[in-house]
């Protein structure tokens, strides 16, 4: 079977458990390896390419359903999420329902650096749904370092999504060395210049990493939630809930970990972070002629 740039394969050795997308075909010592990307994982993996068999549109349509599920369920959760928390703001604004006060909402605005292109196509539409601001760039892992203390410059965000694809490879070092990591490193030098613009944990609030990152390296470098604990895979989609849930949540507020991990599609095995507050702010009074923001003053 011919093996195409762009097929939708799995691998035999793994039973075809994930879905990839074949990126590149390299030739070394006379054999064939592809470079994959997980089609609704944020995985990279290498393969060899007599390992790989394009999958059936049967198969495809079987396990695209289980993730569809489990992403509609997800963004149920997530939206009851959203409407107790906008209740609680309801609340608060008006005094315990005591007065009518016209109020208005600014969540916190996201930029969202993806090296997957797909990847951020498919969160950018998530974002929609969920009615979080944010600006996407798609940029590759290696060069998020360079650009992003620009980035940070000209959009302002309150919150900041540094992910791609990574990979722990056990050939090259053992799981605390994070030379063994295809872009934990990148993603780290990333964040630690993020946050060289803005130091405090809480005026800018920061998401990194991708399948299996190094989680602690992440962390220590400033991010507030990253990936991966457990060193395991996580959805494409995982840090949308995570920094849309901070988005919506008020600045007077603490977010317990757990809280913004319960309605992620891979859970506490594959996602952390430290107690941070949230961005959220109310404002009054409302006029709904006033709702363009992006009209030049």
């Amino acid at each position: 079977m011919t093996i195409n740039m762009m097929d939708i394969v799995g691998r035999i050795s793994y039973h075809c458990d994930i879905m990839f997308r074949v990126i590149d075909i390299k030739e070394q010592g006379g054999k064939k390896q592809a470079v994959l990307y997980g089609e609704d994982i944020r995985l990279i993996a290498d393969a060899p390419y007599e390992d790989l068999i394009v999958m059936s549109q049967s198969d495809r349509r079987k396990i695209a359903q289980e993730y569809r599920s489990l992403e509609a369920q997800s963004l149920e959760l997530f939206r009851q999420d959203v409407s107790l928390l906008n209740e609680k703001q309801e609340f608060a604004a008006t005094d315990g329902y005591s007065k009518s006060f016209n109020y208005f909402q600014l969540p916190g605005r996201v930029l969202h650096l993806d090296g997957d292109q797909s990847y951020l196509k498919k969160c950018l539409s998530l974002y929609e749904k969920i009615g979080v601001p944010v600006t996407g760039i798609h940029c590759s892992e290696k060069e998020m370092q360079n650009k992003v203390g620009e980035l940070i410059d000209y959009y302002r965000p309150d919150i900041l999504v540094i992910t791609g694809h990574d990979a722990y490879s056990k050939t090259k070092g053992d799981k605390n060395n994070i030379n063994a990591y295809r872009h934990s490193k990148h993603f780290v030098q990333t964040v630690r210049e993020a946050r060289r613009r803005i130091p405090h944990l809480d005026q800018l609030v920061i998401f990194a990493g991708a399948c299996q990152s190094h989680f602690e390296s992440l962390i220590h470098a400033g991010a507030n939630f990253a990936s991966s604990p457990s060193r395991v895979n996580i959805h494409a989609l995982d840090p949308v809930y995570i920094v849309s849930k901070i988005s919506f949540t008020p600045f007077i507020d603490h977010i317990n970990v757990w809280d913004v991990l319960r309605n992620t599609l891979t859970g506490e095995r594959g996602l952390g972070g430290i107690e941070t507050m949230g961005v959220l702010r109310t404002g009054m009074p409302f006029h709904q002629e006033n709702t363009n923001t992006d009209e030049e003053v």
